[in-house]
Order: structure tokens, then C-alpha cells, then sequence
């Protein structure tokens, strides 16, 4: 009798440990936690008081439908720093599963193998449909034809408008299709002195350089692999021509921030962050109160378009992640589910990377909201539009220094005049060498 109870105190003992083990298990299962990497405020360089409230909500979603999945992310991060930040957690293997990428680090994760290479994962879920992103903010993930990030939110650079300025001066807002010489017409009408004591104090353009002229011009650049620049080509002599002839205007005088906030310029490049912070209260009333003010595209070049750079922040996963599944589906719900998208308006400065999104009465309506009354918002097809015809920043590790070497070589051309065609024929040369190095 007292054997058989031993052996059934043991069996029961056996049992519980076995439903031990298994709740053990269990438990071990669900304790899942996937790291984010993100950074505090705009990546656009405006005042965000939000930036954490739609990566909360899109953790809320993702944890309620993937239960027993927990999303962490280290707060209080700055943009400024977020790079080093990134490169400490690389040196000690502790890089996120899915983390934001900065357009000056995309390149180098790239050529690390830092990123998971997204194109298996892309093809294979059928809920995935990369039509409905747009294809330029797409492209911005992409190195040597693979996709290695996503867009999670997209702006472009559009040309803002004086309009009181103009009406001032009796002339009527540029259409969305007008060319350099409509522009050139316009600036040269408005630079002149107003107060009479020889000196100029009204301007055409601010801070409208050589590059958003070339953008319009239908040059490119580089070639298809990057190995050589294209520089001394037609399209970029009549650029140049032509941000000469603008610069001209001015007759040697230093046009300032300054100018454009007291309402005394014409024309100036801002991305759409910005246009949609200082459109809207308390901002406002810091900047640009003395005028009124709208957008339109870039003037059109004789063999190109009326374009704008665009530019995306990206989320990529790492390659190194244990949770590739999960870290994909986080990935999705960041930057493919519409509401979440949608909250880039709501809360954002910036714009939805999904077509659908962004040309959709919803957020026409959000951006409306922000907007004195009487304020026209940008129509959302024309914002569509200017991003899906817009040109993206190269990928390859010398083009800022090439740029800045341009910047500095045709500011030079032009404050000492000098002959443009032969100029960028030894600019090019001494790139293209550059490039070999």
C-alpha cells in the first residue's frame, strides 16, 4: 500500500514537473522582444513635438496582433547623434532588429552587409504590393538594384512663393509647367532698388542654386555605375547659363535668410517640412507673417522637366536579426499599413511614402486643418505628382564630396566670371580622377 502510494506521489510529481517544463516553455516562447532603433524629433530639420506618437501607436497595433511580442526602443536619442549611436551598438553586436537608417549611413550599412536584403521578402508575402509605394521614394531603399530599406516617410523640395511680392508687382502666379525664362521674366521685374539710395533691396531668388537648376535640366549627372561624371554635357552648360543669368540680376550683392523672411524676395527652394511648419500656428508667427505665401514647382529647362529632389527616411532590418519574420512584419506595419501612414500627416511634418495615402481626400483634409482659413493647401495630386517625378540623390560614397566640390568650383566660376564651358571640362576631368582614387 505504501508502495503504490510512492509511486503515484511520484507520478504526480512527474506530472508537475512536466506541466512545469511546458509552461516554462511556453513562457520562454512568448518572451519575444524585438529592438527598434529610432531617433528623437524631425529628420527634416523643423520643430516635432509628435515624433513618438506614431511609432507608440504602430507598437500598440503590432504587440495587440503579435501577442507575446514586445517592441523596445531606447528614447531621447537626437538626430545628431543617432549615427555614432548606431555605430557603438554595431561595434557590439547589438545593432536593433529594425532600425531607421540615415540617407549619409545607407550606403556604407550597404557595402557592411549591415542590412537584410529585402528582395526575398518582398516577393514572396503575398500581402506585399510594392505598386502602392511610390516608386522614387522606393528606389531611395535600393543599392546596386537591391532592396536593402523602405520609405517610411518621404519630402520633397518644392519652390516657395512670395505672392504679395508678386501682386505687388503686378504679376500673376507661375503655372505649375512654366519654364527658366519665365522665371528669369519674373526675377528680373522684381530685383530692383525701392528706396532709392542705389543700392538693391528686392530680389528674384534665395538659396536657388546651380543644383536645382541642373535637376530641371534633364542632365544626368553620372553614369549608370557611378564610375564617371557627366558633367561637361550640354544640359549642364545650359544650367549653368542660366543660373548665371540669375545670379547676374543681382548685380554682386549678397542676398540673406534674412531678406526672404522680411518678405523682400521672390522665390526660394523649401522642403514641404518646412512648408508645412511654417504654414501653420505657432510657427507661423515666427516666420513669414509680413506676406503671403504658396508653393509651385521648379521652372522647366528647355530639354527637362519641372522637378524637384526628393528625399525619404528609411527602415531597414538587421542582417544579423534572430526575429527576420517578425522584424519584416514590424517593418510592413510601419511603412505599408495605411492608417499608420496616414498618421505621417496627422503627426508628421512629412509625407506618406503610399500613393493611395497621399493623394487621398483624408489627408488633403489633415493638412487643411493646420492651415489658417483662406489658406490654399497644395493640391495633393500636384504633391503626388512632384514626388513621383522627382529625382533622388545618388548612392554612392563620394557624391556629397563631389558636390561639395562642385559647389565650390561654380561658385568660384561665377563670382569671377569665368568661361563656363571650359570651367567644367577641367572640373570633370579632375572628378573623374577623383572617382578612380
Amino acid at each position: 500500500m505504501k508502495k503504490k502510494k510512492r509511486i503515484i506521489a511520484l507520478l504526480a510529481l512527474l506530472i508537475i514537473a512536466g506541466m512545469a517544463a511546458v509552461i516554462a516553455a511556453e513562457g520562454r516562447k512568448k518572451e519575444i522582444v524585438l529592438e527598434f532603433g529610432m531617433f528623437t524629433g524631425s529628420n527634416w530639420d523643423v520643430a516635432s513635438a509628435n515624433c513618438f506618437v506614431i511609432i507608440d501607436k504602430a507598437i500598440a497595433a503590432f504587440e495587440e496582433s503579435h501577442p507575446g511580442v514586445t517592441i523596445h526602443y531606447d528614447s531621447g536619442i537626437l538626430r545628431e547623434d543617432y549615427s555614432e549611436w548606431c555605430a557603438r551598438k554595431l561595434l557590439k553586436g547589438e545593432i536593433p532588429d529594425v532600425f531607421m537608417v540615415l540617407d549619409t549611413d545607407f550606403n556604407q550599412y550597404c557595402s557592411l552587409g549591415v542590412l537584410k536584403n529585402l528582395d526575398e521578402a518582398m516577393e514572396t508575402d503575398p500581402e506585399f504590393d510594392e505598386t502602392k509605394y511610390f516608386s522614387t521614394a522606393l528606389d531611395i531603399g535600393k543599392n546596386s538594384g537591391h532592396q536593402y530599406a523602405l520609405p517610411y516617410e518621404v519630402v520633397p523640395t518644392l519652390l516657395f512663393v512670395n505672392k504679395s511680392l508678386l501682386a505687388k508687382e503686378g504679376i500673376e502666379m507661375p503655372d505649375q509647367d512654366w519654364t527658366w525664362n519665365d522665371m528669369y521674366e519674373i526675377c528680373r521685374k522684381v530685383t530692383r532698388d525701392t528706396d532709392g539710395d542705389g543700392m538693391l533691396d528686392q530680389f528674384g531668388t534665395y538659396n536657388y542654386n546651380w543644383l536645382n537648376v541642373v535637376h530641371t535640366s534633364g542632365a544626368q549627372l553620372f553614369s549608370e555605375d557611378y564610375t564617371r561624371a557627366n558633367f561637361a554635357c550640354e544640359e549642364v552648360y545650359d544650367a549653368l547659363r542660366f543660373t548665371r543669368r540669375i545670379y547676374e540680376l543681382n548685380q554682386g550683392q549678397k542676398v540673406t535668410q534674412e531678406d526672404y523672411n522680411n518678405g523682400r524676395v521672390a522665390f526660394m527652394p523649401l522642403t514641404f517640412a518646412e512648408y508645412r511648419t511654417y504654414k501653420t500656428y505657432p510657427y507661423k508667427i515666427k516666420k513669414y507673417t509680413g506676406f503671403q505665401w504658396d508653393c509651385t514647382t521648379f521652372p522647366a529647362g528647355s530639354a527637362g522637366g519641372n522637378t524637384s529632389e526628393v528625399d525619404a527616411l528609411l527602415i531597414g532590418i538587421s542582417r544579423w536579426s534572430d526575429h527576420e519574420q517578425l522584424a519584416w512584419e514590424f517593418l510592413k506595419q510601419l511603412t505599408y499599413e495605411k492608417e499608420m501612414q496616414m498618421d505621417i500627416f496627422r503627426y508628421s511634418q512629412g509625407v506618406s511614402v503610399l500613393k493611395d495615402v497621399t493623394m487621398s481626400e483624408e489627408a488633403a483634409a489633415i493638412i487643411q486643418e493646420d492651415m489658417d482659413e483662406g489658406e490654399r493647401v497644395i493640391d495633393s495630386r500636384l504633391l503626388g505628382s512632384v514626388i513621383e517625378d522627382g529625382i533622388t540623390a545618388p548612392h554612392f560614397q563620394k557624391y556629397e564630396q563631389v558636390i561639395n566640390l562642385a559647389d565650390n568650383e561654380i561658385s568660384k566660376m561665377l563670382e569671377e566670371n569665368k568661361n563656363i564651358d571650359s570651367t567644367i571640362k577641367i572640373f570633370q576631368r579632375n572628378v573623374n580622377s577623383f572617382l578612380k582614387q
